[in-house]
Formats: structure tokens, C-alpha cells, sequence
């Protein structure tokens, strides 16, 4: 049970993992205009993060899942709410070009669920079958 007055990222309890939040927020920190070698934090308030239908508590845990993945290259900053973002590492790149078309994106989730369930690795392997 939740204590009062404490959002769900610090009370404990556990989010679910959504992976078309993980993909709308990888397809975001992407289209961010960075210069060279430059660093930004960003907190799950920014507007260069929203999503509509998320809140501040859905956004800060999948920035941190996104980050825990290795799909973002922090650049040493580690703010206390948000992430570090100098840009996209190899991974991050990776995974957004295997889900990046919606219609291949949306094959995707299909292939996934039928198996039961989603992991970074499975996304990323049904890709190469359901053009």
C-alpha cells in the first residue's frame, strides 16, 4: 500500500513497464536539437518529454527504464529527478530504428503479445519477420 502524500516512484510500488511510452519517449530525447558534445537534464515535466496520457510519476519511471537499458548516453550528469541526455547510444538507436515505422511498431506489439509478453529483446526480434 502506498503511503499517503508520497508519489509511487518513491514509495516503491512497482510500475508497469510500457513499451509504446518507452518508444514515443526514445522517438522525443531524438528529435531533441543538441550541439555537439552538448548536455541537458531533463525532468519528466519538460515539455520536450510530455505524452499525453502520462503523468510526471509514468514519464520519470521510463525515462529511468530508458536509461537502465543503456539506450541514452548521460554524458556524467545524474540529476536527482530526470535523466542526463547527450544523445541516443548505439542501443538506443538500434531499438528506435526496429520500432520506429507504426505500422511495423504495431506488427510488432502483436507478434509480442502473442508470445505473452514484452522485453527489449523480444521487440526488437519479431521486427525482422513482420514486414
Amino acid at each position: 500500500m502506498q503511503s499517503p502524500g508520497i508519489p509511487p516512484s518513491l514509495a516503491g510500488d512497482e510500475m508497469q513497464r510500457d513499451m509504446d511510452l518507452i518508444r514515443e519517449l526514445l522517438l522525443k530525447l531524438e528529435a531533441l536539437p543538441m550541439c555537439q558534445g552538448g548536455i541537458v537534464d531533463i525532468t519528466p515535466d519538460a515539455e520536450e518529454v510530455a505524452v499525453s496520457g502520462y503523468d510526471f510519476d509514468q514519464i520519470d519511471y521510463h525515462l529511468t527504464q530508458i536509461r537502465k537499458s543503456g539506450f541514452i548516453d548521460e554524458g556524467g550528469s545524474r540529476p536527482m529527478v530526470g535523466i542526463g541526455f547527450r544523445g541516443l547510444t548505439p542501443a538506443g538507436h538500434d531499438f528506435l530504428d526496429s520500432v520506429r515505422d507504426p505500422e511495423t511498431w504495431a506488427k510488432t506489439k502483436n507478434v509480442a503479445a502473442g508470445t505473452g509478453g514484452f522485453t527489449i529483446p523480444l521487440v526488437k526480434r519479431p521486427r525482422q519477420g513482420v514486414r
